[in-house]
């Protein structure tokens, strides 16, 4: 969420060090594999930093989904059908850091078109112990929920792997196609 300072404009929270690099690092990678014209929708969208990118590189139709405002669609993505989602709607689904707190990866594919995308990163399984260490000493962003549902990014189910890529030995980046 944004803070207002005392002359009313809202700023950006303070991100740690690495959060901030990794996100522009991210947005370059993953949106390299995106059409501008592409439908997109953002899983897990916070305060709209993924959208706010995505429109000053001229992407005219990305969407924010998340339990809380200001994303544009407010409620759980598992319960997209009563979020008046279409099925299989959407040319790219971001998941950024959002796969590995809930058992979400089947609406995710119930709403990729077939042959789309999901630009997902998620903890590395075996080394979530040290994305807590980061955490704890400020270099990365906090959780906001358990870790319940760590994977590999390579095993999701119905999603074929385009490109996967290890960051910095805690990160999983993945493009996966939805078969």
């Amino acid at each position: 969420m944004f803070a207002a300072k005392s002359n009313g404009q809202a700023v950006e929270p303070r991100i740690p060090p690495l959060s901030r690099i990794a996100r522009t690092r991210k947005l370059e990678f993953f949106f390299s594999h995106v059409e501008k014209d592409a439908k997109v929708l953002d899983v897990g969208c916070a305060d709209g930093w993924v959208e706010r990118w995505t429109q000053a590189q001229g992407f005219s139709n990305v969407i924010g989904l998340d339990l809380v405002p200001p994303a544009d669609i407010v409620g759980d993505v598992s319960n997209w059908r009563s979020l008046g989602i279409a099925p299989h709607s959407f040319d790219a689904i971001v998941a950024f850091e959002v796969i590995e707190h809930g058992d979400i990866v089947g609406a995710l594919h119930e709403l990729t078109r077939p042959g789309g995308l999901l630009l997902a990163t998620t903890p590395v399984p075996g080394m979530d112990w040290a994305c807590r260490l980061m955490e704890r000493i400020g270099m990365l962003q906090r959780r906001t929920s358990p870790h319940s549902h760590l994977t590999d990014l390579r095993l999701l189910p119905d999603f074929e792997v385009v490109d996967h890529r290890i960051k910095g030995f805690v990160s999983q980046w993945g493009v996966l196609r939805a078969a």
